[in-house]
């Protein structure tokens, strides 16, 4: 491992380690898309709304699990720069069972309160038998949902990556083969769907949790570890905190943006829909990159090789810049055939094309945004960590929909996140320069 992330050359270290995760990225992408299609063919729209409804809180679930799994993660490739061993088991523990603590609180919760909390994701009398189905099998399985992000996550800080990989790709490659088997064959509905989401998960994890006893030299699952001093526990805290909220502001984002999509009809939601499902080809690959190479920054940040930490930024850098350059472009150059693939009307094409090509116009800036975010995280800069996790689609992008659209109407609407792209790298380069200044 010390070879790994100490001596092998920049672009072997980096790419070993961020390959597997852009794969496990697509992976997760090729798994969404297979678990809409399987819906989508049943035909009714009210389970389609049913589980559409519950997947807020599927979301929410990940972004719990983000807080011991990125915080954690932040911390314990700092420790292993610094080969405090001892700290890295318990830290890796601590991690592995708070999550386990906070899971089973989350379920308890849903499942006390689920009339209210199905209420208030908009369950009608059509769709709450079918978004209580799912619903309920995400809360009984919330403690594989939320602890895999855990183990997930830590493992890479050791060089792990391709094992990390492997689970997140069994438990995808899992739930696919379940979903119509679950849905077609044994007619289970939406509480089907759940189900093999959550088998999925609780593949996902056994397998994470084998690697980590099986695999690592330093990571642990043992209870009697799972302690950390104050210090450690808000070092976790500070970083975890604001890596959850980024999921949060996206969800956020995407209800403004459809908010004020709807004042101009269903065809500039749908649009933005198709649009945004063409985007997140690139953005995924880019977080791939950009988190796969979290532990190597972390470890020599930890380990204070200052010249090495400098070399491998350079590299993530050109990395994220060039791939947003060249998907950008060629995304950009066939938007029209990519939007009639999901809808080949006049309107959808036209309207999807300007959307995508507004969204890609600023991926090289979202690259650079992603690499100060890591730097961040992985510094343990809590500060500007949580900057970058409320800028982009939080406040910067509200204060700029609030804005934009009075001046240019739909034009406004479409170009909102672009701009808030541009503010919050501005924003983000300033903290930046001054974390590297100060280390």
């Amino acid at each position: 491992m010390n070879d790994l992330f100490e001596h092998a050359p920049v672009p072997k270290a980096y790419m070993q380690l961020a390959l597997p995760v852009v794969i496990g990225m697509v992976a997760s992408m090729i798994y969404n898309l297979a678990d809409t299609f399987f819906i989508a063919q049943t035909g009714n729209a009210d389970l389609v709304a049913g589980v559409a409804i519950g997947t807020p809180v599927f979301s929410f679930m990940l972004a719990l699990g983000d807080i011991f799994g990125l915080g954690g993660s932040a911390l314990i490739s700092r420790l292993m720069g610094a080969k405090d061993y001892q700290q890295v088991k318990r830290a890796s523990s601590f991690c592995f069972y708070a999550a386990v603590i906070l899971s089973l609180i989350v379920s308890a919760l849903m499942l006390g309160f689920e009339q209210p909390i199905l209420g208030m994701l908009g369950a009608t009398t059509a769709t709450r038998a079918y978004a209580g189905g799912f619903y309920r099998m995400l809360a009984i399985g919330a403690v594989f949902i939320i602890v895999s992000l855990v183990p997930g996550n830590i493992i890479r800080t050791e060089g792990l990556a391709k094992q990390s990989m492997i689970a997140t790709a069994a438990g995808c490659a899992l739930t696919i083969v379940l979903d119509p088997i679950f849905l077609f064959g044994l007619h289970w509905g939406a509480s089907g769907v759940g189900l093999a989401n959550v088998i999925g998960y609780a593949l996902n994890t056994g397998l994470l949790v084998w690697f980590t006893l099986s695999k690592s030299e330093y990571l642990s699952v043992k209870p009697l570890l799972a302690r950390v001093d104050q210090k450690a526990f808000w070092a976790i805290i500070a970083i975890g905190i604001p890596a959850s909220l980024t999921n949060f502001m996206q969800s956020f984002g995407i209800a403004l943006l459809n908010s004020h999509l709807a004042h101009y009809g269903s065809d500039a939601v749908a649009a933005m829909g198709i649009a945004q499902k063409i985007y997140m080809v690139v953005m995924l690959v880019m977080v791939g990159f950009a988190f796969g190479a979290q532990p190597l920054i972390g470890y020599n940040f930890g380990a204070k090789n200052h010249d090495r930490l400098k070399a491998i930024l350079k590299y993530d850098f050109k990395v994220e810049i060039g791939y947003a350059l060249a998907a950008a472009a060629l995304l950009m150059l066939f938007s029209p055939q990519l939007v009639a693939l999901f809808m080949n009307t006049p309107k959808i094409v036209a309207l999807g094309s300007l959307m995508l090509r507004a969204l890609l116009v600023t991926t090289p800036f979202i690259g650079a945004i992603l690499v100060f975010t890591t730097v961040f995280q992985s510094t343990g800069q809590s500060l500007g960590a949580l900057v970058m996790a409320i800028s982009r689609q939080g406040v910067v992008f509200f204060i700029v929909m609030m804005v934009l659209p009075l001046i240019l109407g739909l034009h406004g609407v479409i170009f909102a996140q672009a701009v808030a792209d541009v503010i919050t790298f501005g924003i983000g380069i300033v903290v930046y320069r001054r974390v590297m200044r100060t280390n």
